[in-house]
């Protein structure tokens, strides 16, 4: 099964470095890595604690890395972690289905363009994948072989899961349909183990809840788009299934796999309409069960002479229709925005004394960095740094302080999304528009990916 891996590490090194931007979740990863251990630990108290040990992790990384190339560095962790994850679905797949069921599925997965993304960022999403993946397997083994020691060894995996991301305890659900009824009392124990451990961060993640209020409630097309994957995923397993398909002991590769792609996203989709909390990367792993049923279907299909032309027609049309999206995603313009690009953007629109705003106060995080770029410029809205402040984007001072030093300024350099973006209707963030409208007029605007520059004046000095 090395050959589905390798195929994932190639895809991964490749345009790793995606001609050497980092997107603003990346910047906040690349930030808190380079904190130190107590500063780190006190912006955890406040903030962004679901990510906690993955920022450890990377700043023990970066500690032991020094003088590499930070990009790859920062990086390269998932990269390996994909790969892992590969060679261990196309495990699975060999013991739920059999060798060519197993190479197809981590081929498949390897290939999978959303897998492919998170396997070329600087965050947690491929690791906690990779984690979960293999305490699937874990389980599998678990069941067809009861050992006390692979349960133990199944909790841990999956605890480690859920201290990188909480949202990884929803694949419990996926393996609670899966679990024969002879090994759900040892499975219930280990999972049990699993709640009571990742329960504090759960509880001190829910008093962060400002870090998700970005994220709305799933619309129209994310509930088509999840309606459309279960229908494809459920035509895949009649197509994989067969009636002397492979069994451990209960354990069956459909029920599985449709546990995976489906369960996590549904309890996410739903809690989703009271608060919303859906956002598809945080249940990556489901990826899983699409290569699982899309390889055990493509098995079956070319194992056949009558349909196995057809099969690989498909297979290989579907390859390269992937191929424009592959090349993209190692593209700057693949991601949300371009860091890089924006703050020289600021520093090319700016001069030596100018002020700089950033709107909302959020997007700082386009400062992090490199915080040298802007050397000169003043942050008009800043009281605390980042790091001093322990916070993810720094502290601002109230309104009327924002408005009085606004009003000083000549001339002042606005960062702010793209148009057509919702705007905060908080009092500083009210205060920095009205004093740009009513002081100042508009310069210029320069738009570079995933945001706007802004130049503003005083009247006639344009």
């Amino acid at each position: 099964m090395y050959a589905p891996a390798l195929l994932s590490l190639a895809l991964g090194l490749w345009g790793v470095r995606r001609g050497g931007t980092l997107w603003r979740d990346e910047a906040v990863t690349y930030d808190m890595a380079r904190r130190s251990l107590p500063d780190l630990w006190s912006t955890l108290a406040d903030a962004d604690a679901v990510h906690g040990l993955y920022y450890l992790l990377m700043h023990l990384l970066f500690e032991v890395t020094r003088g590499l190339d930070p990009l790859l560095v920062l990086r390269l962790p998932s990269v390996l972690a994909t790969a892992a994850a590969t060679g261990t679905l196309a495990l699975l797949g060999h013991r739920l289905a059999g060798p060519r069921a197993g190479l197809l599925a981590g081929s498949v997965f390897a290939l999978l363009p959303q897998v492919q993304r998170y396997a070329q960022e600087g965050r947690s999403y491929a690791i906690v994948c990779a984690l979960v993946v293999w305490a699937t397997y874990l389980l599998v083994r678990a069941v067809a072989s009861p050992d006390g020691r692979t349960w133990v060894a199944y909790a841990a995996v999956l605890v480690a899961a859920g201290l990188l991301h909480e949202f990884a305890v929803l694949a419990l659900t996926a393996h609670a349909v899966a679990v024969p009824r002879a090994a759900r009392r040892a499975w219930a124990g280990a999972a049990a183990v699993v709640l009571v451990t990742v329960a504090p961060l759960a509880v001190l993640s829910t008093r962060q809840s400002d870090q998700v209020s970005w994220i709305g409630r799933p619309g129209a097309g994310a509930l088509v788009g999840f309606a459309g994957t279960a229908v494809l995923a459920l035509a895949c397993a009649a197509m994989g299934r067969k009636p002397t398909s492979r069994v451990l002991r209960g354990v069956r590769l459909p029920v599985l796999a449709l546990g995976l792609l489906v369960l996590p996203a549904l309890l996410l989709l739903l809690v989703s309409l009271v608060t919303p909390l859906y956002v598809d990367r945080y249940v990556l792993y489901g990826q899983s069960g699409t290569a699982l049923l899309t390889g055990a279907a493509l098995a079956r299909l070319t194992r056949a002479r009558r349909t196995r032309a057809a099969a690989l027609t498909c297979a290989g049309a579907a390859v390269l229709a992937l191929l424009p999206v592959t090349l993209q995603l190692r593209t700057p313009q693949s991601r949300v925005d371009d860091v890089g690009a924006i703050a020289r953007a600021v520093a090319e629109g700016g001069a030596p004394g100018d002020g700089v705003l950033y709107q909302p106060a959020r997007r700082r995080v386009w400062s992090l960095p490199d915080p040298g770029a802007l050397r000169g410029l003043r942050d008009l809205a800043l009281d605390r740094a980042p790091a001093a402040s322990h916070t993810l984007y720094g502290t601002e001072v109230p309104a009327p302080v924002v408005r009085a030093r606004m009003i000083t300024a000549s001339r002042i350099v606005a960062v702010s999304d793209p148009a057509g973006q919702p705007l905060d209707a908080t009092p500083g963030e009210i205060v920095k528009r009205r004093v740009l409208a009513t002081y100042f007029e508009k310069c210029g605007t320069r738009r570079v990916q995933g945001a706007r520059v802004t130049v503003y004046a005083r009247p006639g000095t344009c």
